[in-house]
């Protein structure tokens, strides 16, 4: 991970811990980013403990399948059962792996969120967003075909303002700016949050063109 990308996901765990109704505020609440930093540090602790607990209850879903498969009757009237057992297990077993590889990675961010250049750096994103936040809502909408960016899950509207941040005031190429925010989704999301974030920005970095 680089340094950026870390201030990126630190800079998305700050905005989670501010208001996303009324005007926004050039400050974090009691004027501390630091308050906010730490706050962040703590939700991605909780975020790498649930991640972990999610690979285990994958795992043991994976483990229960085949041992299904092995109490099957191996005869052909069985064989399409035991093989999706053994489908249903595999599948498990894949999502615990993907989880627990998302779950190590993620201490690492919280080792380096101390470290000055990714810490500044997280505050200048997360300042950027809070100062323009009315502002970049209304560029973003703009592109939004038939929805509106109030309709979207926060996290989803924060994705999105990072990366709007990331193209106007951070001078970041649009392809390094949209998969980055993409990686983000893929992280805090689902794949419709995914979907969308990747559509709307792609128009948006069209339109400055």
């Amino acid at each position: 991970m680089q340094s950026r990308t870390l201030a990126r996901e630190l800079a998305l765990l700050m905005l989670g811990q501010v208001s996303d109704r009324g005007s926004a505020a050039a400050e974090a609440p009691g004027g501390s980013f630091d308050l906010l930093l730490q706050q962040a540090a703590t939700s991605l602790s909780q975020h790498v403990r649930e991640a972990l607990d999610r690979s285990a209850e994958d795992l043991q879903q994976a483990q229960q399948q085949l041992l299904d498969s092995e109490l099957q009757d191996q005869g052909e009237k069985q064989l399409p059962r035991v093989r999706r057992h053994l489908q249903e297990g595999l599948a498990h077993a894949e999502q615990a792996l993907n989880r627990l590889s998302a779950g190590l990675e993620l201490p690492r961010l919280l080792l380096l969120a101390d470290q000055d250049a990714v810490r500044l750096d997280a505050i200048a994103r997360t300042r950027a967003v809070l100062r323009d936040r009315p502002g970049l809502d209304g560029r973003i909408d703009a592109v939004m075909e038939g929805w509106r960016l109030t309709r979207l899950p926060r996290v989803d509207r924060d994705i999105l303002r990072l990366a709007v941040v990331d193209l106007e005031e951070f001078a970041t190429p649009p392809a390094v700016a949209c998969n980055e925010a993409v990686e983000l989704a893929n992280r805090y999301s689902d794949e419709q949050g995914r979907r969308m974030i990747n559509g709307v920005l792609r128009r948006f970095t069209a339109a400055r063109v």
